[in-house]
């Protein structure tokens, strides 16, 4: 299989559903568009949907005489409300245009991340190194979502990617433990691919440039979240560090003076909440 990263996709006709017009300062990808319903799937559809209300109303009017609170509409397990996010959401909301980071550079300056690039969902072996994805082994991989950012100065440049794991909440937990008793996300062996985009300040940004990386694994959904940052210029990076390192006071190392574990935490904790605030949304919605 071929690991490079392929650019953006041609763009999709006005209102495709998670795909936007190529602009000079942004390529993005579909990611997986539901095909449009033929009359006869139309009429059918309307038809399960009256019966559905209705048994849906038998199911509600049930419980609220039994007590059965299980039953009752909201009540959905994040885990299965998250399972199809990476489809199902719109892209502008797992990866915003915008990210705005105040407080989140260097000295608790305030930054603001623009979103150049999203690539299509697919595999985690384009955005994963065989050690990693062999790592993330035991939690499975159902699907690799990822988009590039670059800072206000266009100086530095960010992937951000969503792994959707397989996994139920004990082997999510499981995973959360190693990578925290280990050490993981500080090894750099383990550390995400870049995600390049022609034309724009990351088409430069391979595994050569990368600078500082965060790996989390989340333990309330089947998500890890990670994100690897570098200069937009192209430079390679000889000893790159992790986020948590290069943010110390006291570090000194090149992606530390350049603030580039502050990119790469940011850019990644606020894609991470956007997921967050979307997945407690799906699970409020009524089953």
């Amino acid at each position: 299989m071929d690991l490079t990263p392929r650019p953006g996709a041609a763009p999709a006709p006005p209102g495709a559903r998670h795909a936007y017009p190529e602009t000079h300062a942004e390529t993005t990808t579909r990611l997986r568009p539901v095909k449009a319903r033929g009359p006869g799937r139309a009429a059918a559809a309307v038809v399960c949907a009256v019966l559905g209300l209705g048994l849906v109303g038998g199911a509600v009017t049930g419980s609220l005489l039994t007590g059965d609170s299980a039953a009752e509409p909201g009540d959905d397990d994040p885990y299965t409300a998250s399972r199809s996010a990476w489809h199902s959401v719109p892209v502008d909301t797992l990866f915003p245009r915008t990210l705005k980071g105040d407080g989140a550079g260097p000295g608790a300056t305030d930054r603001v991340w623009t979103r150049i690039g999203v690539a299509a969902d697919g595999g985690c072996a384009a955005g994963l190194d065989p050690l990693l994805l062999e790592t993330l082994g035991p939690v499975g991989c159902e699907r690799l979502v990822r988009a590039t950012y670059t800072d206000a100065t266009r100086s530095s440049v960010t992937t951000v990617g969503l792994v959707f794991t397989e996994a139920d909440a004990e082997g999510m937990s499981a995973l959360g433990t190693r990578f925290t008793t280990q050490e993981l996300a500080a090894r750099s062996d383990l550390m995400p691919r870049t995600y390049p985009v022609e034309g724009t300040a990351a088409a430069g940004f391979g595994d050569r440039q990368r600078a500082s990386w965060t790996v989390h694994v989340l333990t309330e959904a089947p998500v890890v979240v990670y994100a690897v940052s570098g200069f937009a210029d192209g430079r390679t990076v000889d000893e790159p560090q992790p986020a948590a390192e290069a943010m110390a006071a006291d570090a000194t190392s090149a992606p530390a003076q350049a603030g580039l574990g502050h990119e790469a935490k940011g850019v990644a904790d606020r894609v991470e909440r956007a997921l967050r605030r979307t997945v407690a949304d799906l699970a409020e919605q009524p089953g």
